[in-house]
């Protein structure tokens, strides 16, 4: 087990504000734009449909004796209601409440979820047009939502998103757009149209304007943060999460922050070196926007705009940011998939930045050390996907498949 002696240093940002852990208890400025009760609610509801189960946490005792810490738990996202990402709990979940938004306002009244997924109003829901621009993860779950609630879904992706993934979203029974393009040029056009269109956006991303679906995104996914909370004999101390918009480093951070307060584990941000936004907007202390000049392998994380729901939760509660190269990202996917680590588990390119994060830390002594790992140390990692276009994921881990 030798893969981080294989990697460079990263670049380590140590943002001025306190973490959370130092700030105490999850502060009211932020409860008034995220509440406790978004991420209760989100709970509540999402562990009611059908195939829920919490995801596994899974020990990574190899990995953390080598590494010389005290665990190494990775939470496992790819068994996620069959969608392959922690992505399923967001945009579903955000289409739902959009969905009981649009009856109460259209003169159907105040409609349940359970109705709602059980297709009481799916005749007048056939009028209701949501849409996003996606990498394939998101629009996957929103997707899904979709076809839940039976409404129409018309789903944005950029040129380099795989043919795969544009068909598992199809399989939903979205239209699926292809652009020319990266991301963040998709993201334009789905909102150019839905604005055309009376259509709804339903994003993990935010802008002037367009603050609450992004958050009822973010809601969902602090299911992840619940579940983690419920399944570990002791709280992490440290957490390596990935960021592309930052909403889902920013569920985590606000769930674990609200349940634990001052004992909030220290929170490590990971992101693509060619898609920095997030250590950007920690350089400039306000959310900001980076130029993706080459697609990363990561896709899920190709982002170059912070997210304005997320930079306050992150700039609050983060005190350190790390940007990795590509170079790990096969060997961090096939050291998981041979079980070396202490557990076989199927790990995409983007589940396993968070992972490459802490390798690429740990072979460096000096960042090590700034970051304060050592032998007490507990770290959680989010596989936040599994083999979501297992084309692709072959041809990175070869024999090692399963």
């Amino acid at each position: 087990m030798n893969i981080e002696r294989e990697l460079t240093a990263p670049e380590l940002l140590r943002q001025h504000a306190a973490h959370a852990a130092a700030g105490g208890a999850w502060p009211e400025s932020l409860e008034a734009d995220f509440p406790v009760s978004m991420a209760d609610d989100a709970l509540a509801e999402i562990s009611s449909w059908p195939g829920y189960a919490p995801t596994p946490l899974e020990s990574l005792d190899a990995l953390a004796a080598h590494l010389g810490l005290g665990a190494v738990l990775y939470k496992d996202e790819g068994p996620r209601f069959g969608l392959g990402s922690f992505k399923a709990l967001g945009g579903a979940y955000a289409v739902m409440l959009l969905a009981r938004k649009w009856l109460a306002e259209n003169g159907h009244g105040e409609a349940a979820l359970a109705d709602i997924r059980g297709g009481k109003f799916a005749e007048a829901l056939k009028d209701l047009t949501v849409t996003c621009a996606t990498d394939g993860n998101h629009g996957r779950s929103v997707s899904w939502g979709a076809e839940m609630a039976g409404c129409r879904c018309v789903i944005f992706i950029h040129a380099e998103v795989s043919e795969g993934r544009k068909a598992a979203m199809e399989g939903f029974g979205a239209e699926v757009r292809r652009i020319d393009g990266d991301y963040d040029m998709s993201l334009k056009v789905s909102e150019r149209e839905a604005e055309a269109n009376g259509w709804f956006v339903v994003s993990d991303a935010s802008w002037p304007g367009y603050l609450e679906i992004p958050r009822d995104v973010m809601a969902g996914y602090t299911v992840m943060a619940s579940e983690v909370l419920a399944q570990a004999d002791a709280p992490p101390t440290h957490m390596f999460v990935q960021a592309g918009v930052g909403g889902f480093a920013a569920a985590m951070v606000a769930r674990l922050w609200q349940k634990l307060g001052a004992d909030a584990p220290r929170s490590i941000v990971v992101e693509p070196d060619l898609a920095a936004c997030a250590i950007e907007s920690a350089r400039q202390d306000k959310p900001a926007i980076v130029p993706i000049h080459e697609e990363t392998l990561m896709a899920g994380l190709s982002c170059g705009e912070m997210s304005l729901v997320a930079w306050p939760i992150l700039s609050a509660g983060c005190t350190d940011y790390v940007t990795v190269g590509e170079e790990g990202v096969g060997p961090a996917m096939r050291l998981l998939a041979s079980g070396e680590a202490g557990a076989k588990i199927t790990g995409g390119e983007s589940g396993v930045a968070g992972l490459l994060g802490l390798l690429a830390v740990c072979a460096h002594p000096v960042l090590k050390e700034r970051i304060g790992l050592g032998p007490e140390s507990r770290v959680l990692l989010i596989g936040s996907e599994g083999a979501t276009d297992p084309e692709i994921y072959r041809s990175i881990v070869g024999d090692l498949a399963a």
